[in-house]
């Protein structure tokens, strides 16, 4: 599983939006690695913003 699968499943696992502090918390991830993800998740538009700094899921 990539790092972006990963942070990408934590986001929907949390169950609410979060910041990339708390994926790094609930996932154990480096935050480079994380935020590297968090960035081609949004290219993609995988993740929404719907509170300034907390991401979740676009589904």
């Amino acid at each position: 599983m990539s790092v972006k699968e990963q942070v990408l499943e934590t986001i929907k696992s949390a169950g609410k939006p979060v910041s990339a502090g708390e994926v790094e918390k609930l996932s154990g991830l480096d935050r480079k690695e994380i935020d590297k993800a968090f960035n081609e998740l949004k290219k993609e538009k995988a993740i929404i913003s719907p509170v300034r700094c907390k991401w979740e899921a676009a589904e």
